[in-house]
């Protein structure tokens, strides 16, 4: 099946995907394959052109937020000279509709590793644990339910490489499996709930539920700070903090969580309704720039 995009509705797949967003898909040539909620299907982009497989046009508009109005977002972000820049370079890059259950194991295995492990962490969990199905001769796993995590043993879970990880992704999945959790139920819910029901989950703080809010469950008032956004606002949006916040967060490795909530309020306040694309706008470009 194809859809036509246009200037009016702008958009780059592989941009989208190599953002850093999302860790489960993997491009050969020209096609990108990817396995989302529980079936594999392949796309690609041709001009203004996108085709793809086994999957319905409602399904692929949705997940890769083609019915937002990115030419009004990227406006409405635009309010600075370095913000338009990152804009200029990378316009088309849309933030995804991702499993909010799948988002939230993702990103807890992503703190303190770079996209090439944690791509790694969740191709493991999800061939050992997952369903495997296939698709044009090849194999792949779907990410697996909070039963199948919940049901694991702590070293079948270590040999996946996930490390201190371990224990949170385990205590995650037991108290989402024993509770039923509804994780879709959360779209419907303001940001702030959201957030507070994300943060009650084992290892989830403040960084990994804001991913999750802006990841999977479109609240794009979300604004993720990890040590590329901590590095912008230092060296482009320093002047918005008092000089002692500044050097003291500068010396410093990681945040604390007031430290983070008052990078986190800027960040919402400066870019409005749209800031979680402001982030990942300015995230992708700091991490490309060199």
């Amino acid at each position: 099946m194809k859809i036509r995009i246009s200037s009016s509705c702008p958009f780059n797949l592989d941009l989208t995907l190599c953002c850093g967003q999302a860790f489960r898909w993997s491009k050969q040539g020209e096609w990108w394959h990817g396995v989302v909620e529980g079936k594999i299907f392949k796309i690609r982009q041709i001009g203004e052109e996108l085709e793809f497989e086994n999957a319905n046009v409602d399904f692929v508009k949705n997940y890769f937020g083609l019915n937002e109005d990115l030419p009004h977002i990227l406006l409405e972000i635009s309010k600075d000279e370095h913000i338009k820049h990152a804009v200029e370079m990378f316009k088309g890059l849309r933030i995804l509709r991702q499993n909010p259950w799948e988002c939230l194991i993702s990103y807890i295995c992503a703190t303190y590793k770079n996209i090439s492990a944690i791509k790694q962490m969740l191709f493991n969990i999800s061939k050992k644990f997952g369903e495997e199905i296939s698709f044009n001769g090849q194999k792949f796993y779907t990410f697996p339910t909070p039963e199948k995590l919940a049901k694991a043993t702590t070293q079948e879970l270590a040999n996946c490489g996930l490390g201190y990880r371990v224990k949170y992704v385990s205590e995650t999945a037991k108290m989402a499996y024993e509770s039923r959790f509804d994780f879709e139920g959360l779209r419907n819910m303001s940001h702030e709930e959201a957030r507070k029901e994300l943060l009650g989950f084992p290892g989830v703080g403040l960084k990994v539920a804001d991913c999750v809010l802006l990841f999977s469950l479109g609240k794009f008032e979300a604004f993720p700070v990890d040590v590329w956004i901590k590095r912008v606002i230092l060296e482009y949006y320093a002047e918005h903090f008092q000089k002692e916040f500044v050097k003291k967060i500068s010396g410093k490795r990681g945040l604390s969580n007031a430290e983070y909530e008052k990078l986190n309020i800027f960040g919402r306040k400066y870019f409005g309704e749209y800031a979680g694309y402001a982030q990942e706008y300015l995230y992708h470009y700091e991490r490309t720039r060199g």
